[in-house]
């Protein structure tokens, strides 16, 4: 599909998986998922995405799960985690606020105390699959006199909670898969702080860890080779050496973006903390992506420009959508920027 999947579209499949047993390829046995190891996992997404299986809404999935595996209680593990397997709860991320998108660590939105309570009031923006959600994990402010990013937070939210108020924003290509929340006193008990109080910025490098192994995944990278490869053949260009070049090239690319996936969840699956070198598979992955986006929409010809689903005989694909999708991956998880500005600093330890 050209664009996120709502919850009301994906409902069904999503259950479906789950009632298979087949909804978190990656969770431990132990915790009701499928245990796969590494290679398996890869085996398992690029099956996925040759047939074009669309996303589901996932957050509970990819970070929610995996962050109270590492940093909740038992009793959280017990309240959370069967919920998110059976599609009861659509997790929604509360990280990004005005003035708070690269710098995260100057999230404003802020929780007070107020006895077994947080009392929360601010805001935040860009939730993907706002509209959707039932759910929230957030950063909060909770001590505003020590250095920024030791006064933070780690809460889970219901969003049925009164002083919430979710609004839809609406992007460029006219959907809605976005969100700003608003939090108006709004009271949230004290055992959903996960990972102690100002404990937040651990838990959220962890969290941002899985969330650009997830965005590094090969699976769009594939997705889009195979679309590539299906147009190329129908219109003999794979005759053309210059192409074949190229088309190589990305296939090479790809190739060695599974790979390094790979090695990454195999880290992620033991349990270990994921490096700061995983940048480098945030930028690999959205970039390699939009080459192959760019290809596409090139050897389209005068069907690359419509964004619409084109089905003339020839054609039977979105064309556009591939390359709306990599230009807003390279900026969520963290901007390629942002990443590049890691690896000067952590992996290479450059002046910065």
């Amino acid at each position: 599909m050209p664009y996120r999947q709502s919850w009301a579209e994906s409902r069904d499949w999503y259950l479906t998986l789950s009632r298979l047993g087949w909804i978190a390829p990656a969770w431990p046995r132990e915790h009701g998922g499928m245990g796969l190891p590494a290679d398996k996992l890869i085996a398992y997404i690029e099956e996925t995405e040759a047939w074009g299986v669309a996303r589901s809404p996932d957050q509970g999935l990819v970070m929610v799960g995996p962050i109270l595996m590492r940093f909740g209680n038992d009793e959280q593990r017990a309240r959370f985690l069967p919920p998110i397997l059976a599609g009861e709860h659509v997790w929604t991320q509360g990280y990004s606020e005005p003035n708070a998108g690269s710098d995260l660590a100057s999230v404003r939105c802020e929780a007070v105390i107020d006895g077994d309570d947080f009392i929360v009031n601010g805001q935040k923006t860009w939730t993907t699959w706002g509209a959707d959600g039932t759910h929230m994990f957030m950063l909060v402010r909770t001590d505003k006199s020590v250095k920024k990013q030791a006064g933070i937070s780690f809460l889970l939210l219901d969003l049925k909670t009164p002083g919430v108020t979710v609004r839809p924003i609406r992007n460029i290509a006219g959907e809605r898969e976005f969100c700003e929340v608003f939090f108006d006193n709004v009271r949230v008990p004290r055992a959903n702080l996960v990972g102690g109080l100002n404990q937040g910025w651990t838990v959220a490098k962890a969290l941002l860890g899985f969330e650009r192994l997830f965005t590094g995944s090969p699976k769009h990278s594939q997705h889009t080779l195979v679309q590539v490869e299906k147009l190329a053949r129908q219109r003999g260009l794979l005759e053309d050496p210059v192409f074949r070049a190229r088309f190589t090239e990305l296939q090479l690319d790809t190739a060695d973006l599974g790979a390094a996936y790979a090695g990454f969840a195999e880290i992620a699956k033991r349990g270990e903390p994921i490096p700061a070198s995983i940048s480098m598979l945030k930028i690999w992955s959205t970039e390699t992506w939009e080459r192959l986006a760019l290809l596409l929409v090139e050897i389209a010809d005068e069907y690359g420009g419509l964004r619409d689903h084109t089905r003339n005989g020839e054609i039977d694909m979105q064309v556009v959508a591939p390359l709306f999708n990599c230009l807003g991956a390279k900026i969520f998880a963290g901007s390629n920027e942002i990443q590049r500005g890691i690896l000067a600093k952590q992996v290479l330890e450059l002046p910065v």
